[in-house]
């Protein structure tokens, strides 16, 4: 099973300030046991959302919203993407983290869909189509 985790923003990660040396050796150390254990495909901090655009879809309409964004703990500071066998181990592998902010902080764990999850809709067309796409991912890597 792969899951998202996805680390909440904080003020002080909206506002652009980067993690002490202290903080960013923790986390190092965190994710080279993620590696070592075979549990981290992918993770990412991201740039304050001052920084980002929002695309919001209404029918045909598409309207860019510049950001920053209001409610700083709905917002994504960064992720890792998790190969693991449950839920639980996902919860177990977080609550070894480092707190990844300065201030409280939160982090959120989110299965990600499989092919398998599709059902009857993900037809043998989509799923080849999804395999080759995955391929021309990994060999542009």
């Amino acid at each position: 099973m792969r899951f998202m985790v996805i680390v909440k923003a904080s003020p002080e990660s909206e506002a652009g300030e980067m993690p002490s040396a202290q903080l960013l050796t923790a986390m190092g150390a965190y994710n080279e046991e993620l590696v070592k254990a075979g549990v981290m495909l992918a993770g990412e901090g991201l740039h304050p959302s001052a920084k980002g655009v929002r695309v919001q879809f209404a029918g045909n309409n598409r309207t860019v919203v510049q950001g920053p964004f209001a409610q700083t703990g709905e917002l994504i500071a960064g992720f890792w993407i998790f190969q693991v066998q449950s839920l639980q181990e996902a919860v177990d592998w977080v609550k070894r983290c480092p707190n990844p902010m300065v201030s409280d902080s939160e982090i959120e764990i989110r299965q990600i869909f499989e092919a398998e999850d599709f059902g009857e809709s993900f037809t043998t067309e989509l799923r080849e189509q999804e395999e080759r796409l995955r391929a021309q991912i990994s060999d542009q890597s």
